[in-house]
């Protein structure tokens, strides 16, 4: 452990991809060796930009990862990407494809992308998303970028593990009572139209358009109000400055009004609250006899015998 603690911190890759296999792991072994590596790790942690890139599948969210992420590297900054994968639900595998979206990335020696099964947490992020983070900017990654399954308006749980939520969208997904649907863009702090080249380029526009009319329906995320809403094309990399830019300023804002502690505290305590739940229904589900008496419940239910509020609190009961 002191060996995999001093390798995360000299910055090296297969320390990094260990430590966070180590956190993945469901293991109580591992997973309490987890819990002594991110006790060390985490004072080293806390310094990187933060930054999630959400959107529904198709928005191009790893290829305009792939562009962000080779252009901050060229800057001189060092680029750890977590990409969440969905896991699925009839095999429990997981692709881990998008990786393979980012060619120019995976070439660059001051990134590490590391893509990771979602294993049924909802919400766009794993369990132990914010682990992963502490472990790269333990590494000494100063932008961490992560990428989430892009399951729609339920993924708002990203919000609790970055300091900036960027939501892609596409023109012609939905008309103006669409977009102000409760949910991922209730807790967005910048809106990017992706896919604005060629013949889509003006119905881009007007789909910034219609978002920048209907935002002022929903309650502002920060206080500066509404989010910004613009263009980008990460096939041509149009815009794609300018919405770090605009990620860089909603940073600074943070860090000048304070919101930035008040914002990762908010994130710490929801995660809390995440993993007690998680942990509840493990061990509800560890109980002695369990097993067989949820079977037979359940067949009682399938054969209507039972209706599945009484089959619950029979189960709760025990």
């Amino acid at each position: 452990m002191n060996d995999l603690t001093a390798g995360v911190l000299a910055g090296d890759r297969t320390a990094v991809g260990r430590a966070i296999t180590l956190m993945e792991s469901t293991r109580p072994e591992d997973r309490e060796l987890a819990r002594d590596l991110v006790s060390q790790l985490l004072p080293h942690g806390g310094g990187a930009h933060r930054v999630g890139i959400s959107g529904v599948p198709g928005a191009g969210k790893s290829t305009l990862i792939d562009v962000l992420g080779s252009r901050l590297t060229r800057a001189g900054h060092r680029v750890g990407v977590l990409a969440v994968d969905p896991s699925s639900m009839v095999t429990g595998g997981s692709i881990l494809g998008d990786k393979t979206r980012m060619a120019a990335l995976a070439a660059d020696e001051s990134a590490f992308i590391r893509p990771s099964p979602s294993a049924g947490t909802l919400g766009g992020v794993t369990a132990t998303t914010p682990h992963a983070v502490t472990v790269l900017e333990a590494a000494g990654y100063d932008v961490v970028l992560v990428e989430t399954v892009g399951v729609g308006q339920s993924e708002a749980a990203v919000h609790a593990s970055v300091d900036c939520l960027c939501v892609l969208t596409l023109a012609g997904a939905g008309d103006e009572l669409q977009t102000v649907k409760r949910g991922l863009l209730e807790v967005a702090d910048v809106l990017a139209v992706n896919k604005a080249d060629g013949d889509n380029q003006q119905a881009a526009r007007l789909a910034a358009a219609e978002l920048r009319r209907a935002l002022p329906l929903l309650a502002p995320t920060a206080e500066g109000g509404p989010p910004p809403v613009m263009t980008v094309s990460a096939l041509t990399g149009t815009g794609v400055d300018e919405l770090w830019d605009c990620i860089v300023e909603h940073r600074r804002m943070l860090e000048a009004s304070g919101a930035l502690t008040a914002r990762r505290a908010r994130g710490r305590l929801a995660w809390m609250r995440a993993l007690l739940e998680r942990r509840l229904v493990e061990q509800f589900e560890a109980q002695p006899g369990l097993p067989d008496r949820r079977a037979d419940l359940e067949h009682a239910v399938e054969q209507g015998k039972i209706t599945p509020e009484a089959a619950v609190d029979q189960l709760l009961s025990r």
